[in-house]
């Protein structure tokens, strides 16, 4: 793997995983449970952007079957935030 595309992943990660500090913190304060979802959605997309690397370098999976997996994860990841976007709030039925 190319080190600029290892840099890349690092960086799109580590932005993936600070959103989702953010919103874990949004929940803490509000309560809401869409925030925890969506700080959910976002590691597990966080998650995926460099899984495929490491299935494919490190584990040994063909680029076709890390790509399948990573792209699972990935969709995972934007369900959830969609459901907190979308889903029913606990906390704002409440009010």
């Amino acid at each position: 793997m190319h080190i600029g595309l290892v840099i890349a992943k690092l960086v799109t990660m580590a932005l993936g995983f600070v959103i989702a500090f953010q919103a874990y913190r949004g929940y803490r304060r509000s309560n809401s449970q869409s925030m925890l979802y969506l700080a959910v959605g976002f590691a597990i997309i966080s998650f995926g952007a460099i899984i495929e690397g490491i299935l494919f370098d490190v584990v040994g999976l063909t680029f076709h079957n890390a790509g399948a997996v990573a792209t699972t994860i990935v969709a995972i990841g934007m369900l959830t935030i969609l459901y907190a976007l979308y889903g029913r709030d606990s906390k704002k039925m409440e009010d």
